[in-house]
């Protein structure tokens, strides 16, 4: 796994995109601050950018570096989800991210990987990983690494091993639920 981590990490360093495992489906995913490669991922996608995506952090100390005022209710989502279908929470307030990444509403939907290889490659990063689903927008999301269309595989610029899919991993998307800081939330995704 270390050598994979390596890989990734220097292509996303380098600012490129790739193609890898998660706690839920496969993703293509880059460096969260770097504006061109979140460009690339849109353009790969054929996805209007207006519809934003979602970041992945490896632990729930570094939720405040990206958005400074967390709604106290967060922390309870996230650690009653522990352990169960993984949960994506839109936050207001983003900041330090791509300005394309980030939209008019200054939102971000962030998710606690549990994935081993996401959680290595994030902590040596050091900044938050792009997660967007490994499909052309508007076409299924694939379950599998065999189901993912050979565009994407072919437009990034590393693939993980197919083998670094744990077990656990759900093969469906994230719960997503988008939170105000009154503690109000909205269920967009169950």
């Amino acid at each position: 796994m270390e050598e994979q981590v390596q890989q990734a990490l220097e292509t996303l360093k380098r600012g490129g995109i790739i193609l890898y495992p998660t706690d839920t489906v496969w993703g293509i995913g880059c460096d969260a601050t770097n504006e061109t490669a979140v460009a690339r991922i849109f353009a790969l996608k054929q996805r209007d950018d207006a519809k934003s995506m979602i970041v992945l952090l490896d632990r729930a100390e570094q939720v405040v570096r990206w958005v400074p005022d967390v709604p106290p209710i967060a922390w309870e989502l996230w650690e009653a989800a522990e352990g169960a279908n993984p949960l994506t929470l839109i936050l207001p307030g983003a900041t330090g991210l791509a300005p394309n990444l980030i939209p008019a509403e200054r939102t971000v939907g962030i998710r606690l990987v549990q994935n081993l290889f996401c959680q290595r490659l994030i902590h040596r990063l050091g900044r938050p990983l792009v997660s967007t689903s490994a499909n052309i927008s508007g076409q299924p999301t694939p379950a599998t690494f065999d189901a993912i269309p050979d565009a994407i595989r072919q437009g990034v610029d590393w693939v993980a091993d197919p083998s670094m899919e744990e077990s656990t991993a759900t093969h469906k998307s994230s719960s997503i639920i988008k939170l105000d800081m009154d503690g109000s939330f909205t269920i967009l995704r169950p």
